[in-house]
């Protein structure tokens, strides 16, 4: 058995194959960063044959409600990738095992989004001619930091999306990609309806340092980018500073930041109750913006989620109270799940990137409703 882990967002230590029938491995830390959960690696071994692998610190990882009820990810070509059978046993391990059905699997945290795949994105989008790449700064690392435009920015109404604060929330891009891809459909109508009324400033990810690295939650410094936003820094959240800096030059009229959660089944969203600005304007675009987007996808829920913000209790370094309170608009955290959607389980794929796409897709018929309130 050989496990390799040097390829975009691998991550995994090796303690031991000497025993191949179970195979020992550790999820080593974030770049500068305590947050440990994120693993991608590929195991090359005998077809036919049984093997089992256990993370020895699962315990210690940053979040252990995660591993209940979790099936990790296997792909063989890199492009569909199924749930294997997995135990967060009772002394605290995760134990997951698969037959291979050919010499080499990948197995993963949760289906990649590659920074190719990324670079991918930007470079089609920007042949539409209703989209504009823009580099608007430099991450830790030196990568570029891309911010798609689109539609005509005269349009009275900004719409800013962005995706992947933490960077092992892959499925945050997967959504962000589906939403970019129906904007841009010109056979859509809803989208060319939307693109008379708004401009959608789009960032598909904002940690590539992190991805790349196969951090779960840190850019390469070290820094959550999500408790950055009421001051954010060149040196440690460059990230957050350059898209701050293009929000407050264009305004902000609505925003939607995609994210995952490890412990909880279900995709809900998260809103500005406890910000200081909070109003009733807001509380309806907030209950509106949810009842049309359960009506579109089942996947979609409000029973279950966060605990809401007391008045005035609201943490303003998370990007969607900062912008909340800085724009007085409706802005969301969405929240989709490592596991599975307990409300339409997949047995399968669990949640995926294709559900997530597809979430993406239909978080255009929300903001089509209410774009003529926003204001």
């Amino acid at each position: 058995m050989k496990i390799n882990s040097l390829f975009d967002s691998g991550n995994i230590e090796v303690v031991s194959t000497d025993d191949t029938s179970n195979i020992t491995l550790n999820i080593p830390a974030d770049s500068n960063s305590e947050f440990k959960q994120w693993f991608h690696f590929k195991a090359h071994g005998e077809v036919g044959k049984e093997y089992g692998f256990e993370i020895l610190n699962a315990k210690d990882c940053s979040y252990v409600d995660g591993w209940e009820n979790y099936q990790a990810v296997a792909s063989y070509d890199r492009q569909y990738w199924f749930r294997v059978e997995t135990e967060f046993t009772a002394d605290k391990t995760l134990k997951f095992k698969h037959q291979f059905e050919q010499a080499t699997v990948y197995f993963s945290y949760f289906e990649p989004y590659s920074y190719e795949r990324h670079q991918n994105l930007i470079q089609v989008a920007q042949l539409s001619e209703d989209c504009e790449h823009r580099i608007i700064g430099e991450t830790v690392d030196g990568r570029d930091m891309d911010l798609l435009v689109i539609g005509n920015e005269s349009k009275e109404r900004k719409i800013w999306i962005t995706a992947r604060q933490h960077p092992g929330e892959t499925m945050a891009e997967w959504c962000a990609e589906g939403l970019i891809e129906r904007l841009l459909d010109p056979t859509d109508a809803l989208s060319r309806s939307l693109l008379e009324k708004a401009v959608f400033y789009v960032v598909p990810n904002m940690n590539v340092d992190g991805s790349y690295r196969g951090n779960l939650r840190s850019n390469a410094a070290g820094a959550n980018l999500n408790r950055e936003w009421q001051n954010p820094s060149l040196e440690k959240s460059p990230e957050v500073y350059h898209v701050r800096q293009a929000m407050q030059q264009t305004g902000v009229d609505a925003y939607l930041d995609l994210h995952g959660d490890e412990a909880l089944p279900y995709v809900f969203v998260a809103g500005t109750e406890g910000v200081p600005s909070y109003s009733s304007k807001v509380k309806e675009l907030e209950d509106e913006f949810k009842s049309i987007l359960m009506s579109v996808n089942p996947d979609f829920q409000d029973k279950f989620g966060y605990d809401k913000d007391e008045p005035g209790k609201a943490n303003l370094t998370v990007a969607n109270a900062w912008v909340g309170e800085e724009f007085n608009c409706l802005s969301y955290t969405l929240e989709m799940p490592f596991k599975d959607n307990a409300n339409l389980p997949n047995s399968e794929t669990g949640w995926s990137g294709e559900r997530s796409y597809v979430l993406g897709q239909t978080l255009l018929n929300p903001i089509y409703q209410l774009i003529d309130k926003l204001r």
